[in-house]
């Protein structure tokens, strides 16, 4: 009787702890602890930067559980920030974002497949400009653990680029500034 206690709190402890591992996590925006960022040849001579001040988003992550992994980003196009105030208001503008038709953009993530520990690719419905298209790309675990303030944290990036065009977006830039790359870093807190 002792013996099938104790194999029986050992199997409850493991259960519990497997139950622990799979977890929602907002990301953590607030504390500047995620960005997403952007950048895009200017004319072929150098690259402009910039990134987005405001989005929300959550993700599920399990170690244990990598392919049950998903995540969620709703991105403010009206935060575009170039650091350049004239040229963001051209970036909002119908040429580009045109933010007062669309004001977000999102990532709704349909699929994750691991490549190796720590990293994989994961699939998604992007939206951006009012058009939505399934996207992959590569996605990387940079740590996870206790925080000091009690808590518990995992971060990723990934990042991708994108056709300017397939996304009804043609204002002509030159023959190198067709794409854009984008590059997500993200903080999460478990809650």
């Amino acid at each position: 009787m002792k013996k099938l206690l104790i194999a029986t709190a050992i199997s409850g402890a493991a259960l519990m702890t497997s139950m622990a591992n799979a977890a929602t996590y907002d990301i953590d925006n607030e504390g500047a602890h995620a960005s997403i960022n952007f950048k895009i040849q200017h004319l072929g001579y150098s690259w402009l930067t910039g990134r987005f001040n405001d989005f929300d988003g959550s993700f599920e992550y399990d170690k244990a559980k990598p392919a049950d992994s998903s995540i969620e980003v709703t991105i403010d196009t009206t935060s575009i920030d170039s650091n350049h105030a004239e040229r963001d208001k051209h970036l909002k503008g119908s040429d580009f974002l045109d933010v007062k038709k669309y004001p977000t953009a999102t990532f709704k993530s349909t699929g994750f497949k691991s490549t190796s520990e720590g990293k994989g690719e994961i699939t998604g419905d992007f939206t951006l400009h009012g058009v939505t298209k399934s996207i992959t790309f590569p996605v990387e675990r940079i740590g996870e653990g206790d925080d000091p303030w009690g808590g518990y944290r995992a971060g990723f990036m990934g990042t991708t680029t994108l056709k300017l065009s397939d996304y009804g977006i043609d204002y002509n830039l030159g023959p190198a500034s067709t794409h854009v790359e984008i590059e997500l870093h993200v903080e999460g807190r478990r809650q």
